[in-house]
């Protein structure tokens, strides 16, 4: 069976899926797992397309040291034991900058350009990379397809994607590119189905995990982002600051005499909900904790989101539906809740029934405002841009065929 292969990296952890190629255009998910605890703990664990374990397999430290022997460790396991043959494989890339605005077949010269982006997302470009280079080297004649968080956004009017600076560094790429854009496309054409109404008009989407960011859609395409220049922008996340007064980064550099490397680590590692809280980066550890620190950083991202709501409706103009997804959007009723009480103003009303058991719509008949529960899935969306790019390349190849 023709499967295409997803890759996730991060810097400790390799995540996977396997979707089966049916026919042109179905994909079937066959396997999905990952390797995590890399040069730590170690451990392979993967199930099936309906949930069922197929590993859970550890290793001693040095046995999986880093991120290559991680992929060749993964790798062996799926065309091994699975027997599972790649047609292609498709990679997560956070940053493709003012130049990648769609799927693109891996060369290296793509992936040298794409190194360029490091510095715009230090957190993620790297690890995303990393599996790219490896696969590149080992089998050079498999597809690969680079799928940009970045891509989704770049269809913004001029006035939204420009920063007030001169235009020699716009030129450059210095503008508001917005981020978890896999997540919000996925999202955006499952809403067709949920609610082809909602969909076809004016959206807030939230994707609320340890990463964070709000966009606002209209028709299905992205007219505005929380996220700017890195994924540093907007909310408060996890361990990220989110929207702060350029004159704080200042202060930390003249006067607190930081390195721009050491501020960079401190905005990306130490803000957010575990600054505020100075006890977790984790809003299930911070709801069960009694200390007045984690109730003001909970406090903080519900009120970040209602200021955040209210700057992307006036984008739209006005606002039909309000969608939560992602890992705390979809698996927090309470904070569901609290966020639907700041869109009051809005016309929101929440159904606490509905909310409770995580249903697709969680607002009450005859709310103003209605409100959804998507979950995303990225890794379907990079498989069916994969699929869809050595489609028409073959397709290229082909005519070119027949026209020799």
């Amino acid at each position: 069976m023709d499967t295409i292969l997803v890759v996730n990296a991060g810097s400790s952890s390799v995540k996977f899926r396997v979707y089966g190629v049916a026919d042109s255009q179905s994909l079937t998910e066959v396997v999905n797992g990952q390797v995590d605890g890399i040069g730590v703990r170690p451990r392979l664990r993967a199930n099936d397309g309906d949930g069922g374990k197929l590993i859970e397999r550890t290793y001693a430290a040095k046995e999986v040291p880093d991120v290559e022997t991680a992929m060749r460790t993964a790798g062996a396991w799926l065309r091994t034991e699975q027997q599972l043959t790649f047609r292609a494989i498709g990679h997560r890339v956070v940053h493709g900058g003012p130049k990648y605005d769609k799927p693109i077949l891996i060369d290296q010269k793509l992936l040298d350009d794409l190194e360029k982006y490091v510095p715009l997302a230090p957190l993620h470009q790297p690890n995303n990379l990393a599996p790219i280079r490896i696969l590149l080297d080992r089998f050079p004649d498999m597809p690969q397809v680079a799928c940009f968080d970045t891509a989704f956004h770049r269809g913004h009017s001029e006035v939204a994607d420009r920063y007030a600076v001169p235009d020699r560094l716009y030129v450059e790429g210095v503008r508001r590119y917005g981020f978890h854009g896999l997540s919000y496309e996925y999202v955006s054409q499952r809403m067709r189905e949920v609610a082809p109404d909602c969909a076809s008009g004016r959206m807030v989407m939230a994707h609320l995990g340890s990463g964070a960011s709000m966009c606002a859609i209209a028709n299905g395409q992205s007219a505005e982002s929380t996220m700017g220049f890195t994924a540093l922008d907007g909310l408060p996340m996890g361990t990220r600051s989110g929207q702060i007064d350029p004159g704080v980064v200042l202060y930390l550099l003249s006067e607190k005499g930081m390195s721009a490397i050491a501020v960079q680590d401190f905005l990306y590692k130490e803000c957010g909900l575990k600054g505020l809280s100075g006890i977790s980066n984790d809003v299930r550890e911070l709801l069960e904790s009694s200390e007045p620190s984690a109730a003001l950083a909970l406090d903080y991202f519900v009120y970040r989101i209602g200021l955040n709501t209210g700057m992307l409706a006036a984008a739209l103009g006005g606002i039909d539906g309000f969608v939560f997804t992602a890992g705390i959007g979809e698996r927090s009723s309470e904070m569901r809740r609290r966020i639907a009480e700041k869109l009051a103003w809005l016309g929101a009303e929440i159904d606490p029934a509905a909310n409770e058991r995580g249903a697709l719509c969680i607002s009450r008949p005859g709310s103003r405002l209605s409100l959804y529960v998507v979950p995303t899935n990225e890794e379907l969306m990079i498989a069916r841009h994969t699929l869809a790019a050595i489609s028409q390349r073959d397709s290229a190849d082909s005519a070119f065929a027949r026209m020799a």
